[in-house]
C-alpha cells in the first residue's frame, strides 16, 4: 500500500512554510459523444466548444506558467471518456473543421463590425483567439492535446488526476466487481494516455459511500476528493475536519472540498463569474446574425445554435435584447482584480485556520473545469492571475495533492460518511423519479456482465471482441451523465436514448455469447461507433476469485 512516504521524493514547491496550502483543481469531463454515422451531430459540439473555450486555454495557461517560471501548481482530473475522445482522430479532424469555419466567420466578422468601433474590438478579439487554438491545436500539439497535459505534468507543473472510466456513479452500483472495473479501466486508460498509473482519482460526482476506498486502493489510487460534509461527518470526527487530509480504512487519502472557497466562484450571488463587465454567454452570432448570413456555419439542418461568437457583457439584470457591448479590455482588468480578491480571503483563511488548528490548512479548490471559459469566458484569464500572483507571494502555497502527500506530516484517520456533491448531498440527482427507471436495466447488466467475466476466462477471435465489446456496452451505460440529464431536463431525449442504446447493445451480445452464434457484422458496427477503450479486458468484471 502506497501512503505519504511514497511521495517524498518529490519537490515541494512554494513557501517552505507558508499559512496554508490551497488546491485548485479542475474536473474536466465529457460524456462520450461519437455518431461516425452521421456528418455532423449536435451532442458532439459539447465536445468542440470545450475545447476551444476550455481545454485549450487551460493547456495555454500551464505552458505560459512554465514558461515563466511560476511556482503556484494546479491539478486537472481528466476523465477517461474526455481523454478518449481528445484523442480520436475523427473528433480531431472534426474540430478541426468547425475552427476552421468560425475563423473563416471570425475574419468575416472583423470587416462587418468596421464602422461598429464598440464591436469591432471584440471581433478582433474573436479572431485572435480563433487563430491562437487553431495554432496550439495543430502546429504545437499535432491535433492532441493531451500530449500537452502529459509533457507538463512529466516536468512537474500539473498533477492529472483520472476518473471511474465512465463517469459512473458508484454508490449505486449492483456488485462490487463493476465499482473495480470502473476504476480498473480508468487506471489502464489512464496509462495508456499518461505512461504512468494514476495516483488521483475524481470520483464522479463526489459519490462516494463507505468502503469504497477498497477497490480504489486495490488499483493503486492514494488519493480523491470529497464533498464537504463527507470528512466533517466522518466517523471519528477528525480533529482537522476538511484541512486536512483524511487517511481511510483501506489506506487512501481524502481531501474535503473547502465551502468558502467554493462559493465565491459558483455563487450565483456572489460569485464572480456574474460581473457586469463579464461575457454574456446567452447571446450568440448563431442566434443574432441575420439568417442568411450565419446559415453556412449552422449544421445542415440550419436551426440556430451557439457559435461561440459573443459580442455582449452581463450588464446587470436586464433582458438579453438590452445587453451592453462586451469590453475585452475592461473584462480582462476586473479578473485581475478578483484573481487578487480571491488571494487575498485565502490568505486570510489561511492564517485563521492556521490558527486555530496550529498547522497550515489544506484548502481543496475543486471545479468543473467547464466553468471557466466555457460558462465563465474570463475564468482561464482569472485563473493565470491568480497563479502569478500566488508564485510571488509567501502567504499560501498553491500546490497539487500529490505535493501536500509528499510533505509528509501526520495525518488524521477516519472513515468518511456517505455523500454526493449537488442537491441535498445525497445522491438526489442521480436518483429520483426522472431517473429511477434506469437502475434495474443497469443492474441487470452488471450482473450479466460479472456473470460473463466469470464464465469466460479466456477467449479468442470473434469471441473475444463480442467480450470486450460487451464490457464496453455496460460501461456506458453505467455513465451518470444520462441520470443527470434527465434529473436537469435537457437534452433528455437523448439521454434516453443513449441509455437504452447501450444497454440493448449488451444484451444482444450477451445472448449471442450464451447461445453460441455471434453476428460478425453486429461487433464490427459496435466497435465503430462505441469504439471507446480499445485496450480494454472483458476480464475487468470478473469476480476476485477470477482474477
Amino acid at each position: 500500500m502506497r501512503g505519504p512516504s511514497c511521495y517524498r521524493s518529490a519537490p515541494f514547491h512554494g513557501s517552505p512554510m507558508p499559512q496554508g496550502h490551497v488546491l485548485l483543481l479542475l474536473h474536466a469531463h465529457l460524456p462520450f459523444v461519437r455518431h461516425p454515422e452521421h456528418e455532423e451531430f449536435l451532442e458532439e459540439d459539447w465536445l468542440y466548444e470545450a475545447i476551444t473555450e476550455t481545454y485549450l486555454p487551460l493547456l495555454e495557461l500551464g505552458e505560459d506558467l512554465e514558461k515563466e517560471g511560476a511556482g503556484a501548481r494546479f491539478s486537472i482530473a481528466l476523465s477517461p471518456p474526455l481523454c478518449e475522445m481528445l484523442a480520436d482522430p475523427l473528433l480531431q479532424s472534426r474540430y478541426v473543421r468547425r475552427l476552421h469555419r468560425l475563423l473563416e466567420l471570425a475574419e468575416k466578422e472583423v470587416g462587418r463590425t468596421a464602422d461598429l468601433p464598440e464591436y469591432r474590438r471584440t471581433a478582433e478579439h474573436n479572431l485572435a483567439v480563433l487563430g491562437r487554438a487553431r495554432a496550439t491545436f495543430e502546429d504545437e500539439h499535432g491535433r492532441n492535446i493531451l500530449r500537452g497535459f502529459r509533457r507538463l505534468q512529466d516536468a512537474g507543473r500539473i498533477e492529472i488526476l483520472t476518473c471511474a472510466a465512465t463517469h459512473g456513479f458508484l454508490p449505486l452500483m449492483s456488485r462490487p466487481e463493476a465499482v473495480r472495473a470502473q476504476v480498473s479501466v480508468a487506471a489502464r486508460n489512464y496509462e495508456k494516455h499518461f505512461g504512468r498509473r494514476p495516483d488521483g482519482l475524481w470520483l464522479p460526482e463526489c459519490g462516494w459511500t463507505p468502503g469504497l476506498d477498497a477497490p480504489l486502493a486495490a488499483e493503486g489510487i492514494t488519493h480523491f476528493c470529497l464533498e464537504t460534509h463527507a470528512i466533517a461527518w466522518a466517523a471519528p470526527r477528525p480533529r482537522f475536519t476538511i484541512y486536512a487530509p483524511l487517511r481511510t480504512p483501506a489506506g487512501t487519502f481524502a481531501f474535503g472540498r473547502d465551502i468558502e472557497s467554493s462559493r465565491q466562484v459558483w455563487s450565483a450571488t456572489e460569485g464572480y463569474p456574474g460581473d457586469p463587465a463579464y461575457r454574456e454567454f446567452y447571446r450568440d452570432l448563431g442566434y443574432d446574425g441575420e439568417e442568411s448570413y450565419v446559415k453556412p456555419y449552422l449544421h445542415a439542418d440550419g436551426m440556430r445554435r451557439n457559435l461561440g461568437l459573443k459580442y455582449h457583457r452581463i450588464t446587470g439584470p436586464v433582458p438579453l435584447h438590452e445587453k451592453q457591448p462586451y469590453d475585452p479590455a475592461a473584462a480582462s482588468a476586473r479578473a485581475k482584480v478578483h484573481a487578487a480578491n480571491f488571494l487575498f480571503n485565502r490568505s486570510q483563511q489561511a492564517r485563521h485556520l492556521r490558527g486555530i488548528l496550529g498547522r497550515p490548512p489544506v484548502v481543496l479548490a475543486p471545479y468543473d473545469a467547464e466553468l471557466f471559459g466555457h460558462w465563465w469566458y474570463e475564468g482561464p484569464q482569472f485563473l493565470g492571475e491568480l497563479l502569478r500572483l500566488g508564485g510571488r507571494q509567501e502567504e499560501v502555497g498553491f500546490a497539487t495533492p500529490r505535493e501536500v502527500l509528499a510533505a509528509g506530516g501526520k495525518v488524521q484517520a477516519a472513515t468518511p460518511a456517505a455523500s454526493t456533491w449537488g442537491n441535498r448531498g445525497a445522491s438526489e440527482v442521480w436518483l429520483n423519479p426522472a431517473n429511477d427507471w434506469i437502475y434495474r436495466h443497469q443492474h441487470a447488466v452488471e450482473e450479466r456482465m460479472t456473470a460473463l467475466a466469470r464464465d469466460w476466462t479466456n477467449a479468442d477471435g470473434l469471441e473475444r471482441r463480442a467480450l470486450n465489446q460487451a464490457a464496453r456496452e455496460t460501461l456506458l451505460a453505467q455513465s451518470s451523465d444520462w441520470a443527470f440529464i434527465m434529473n436537469a431536463g435537457t437534452a433528455v431525449p437523448y439521454a434516453h436514448k443513449r441509455f437504452k442504446t447501450h444497454v440493448e447493445a449488451f444484451l444482444r451480445l450477451h445472448d449471442q455469447l450464451r447461445s453460441g452464434r455471434i453476428d460478425e457484422g453486429l461487433v464490427t458496427q459496435l466497435e465503430s461507433r462505441h469504439n471507446v477503450f480499445p485496450e480494454i479486458d472483458w476480464r475487468a468484471y470478473a469476480p476476485e476469485e477470477k482474477r
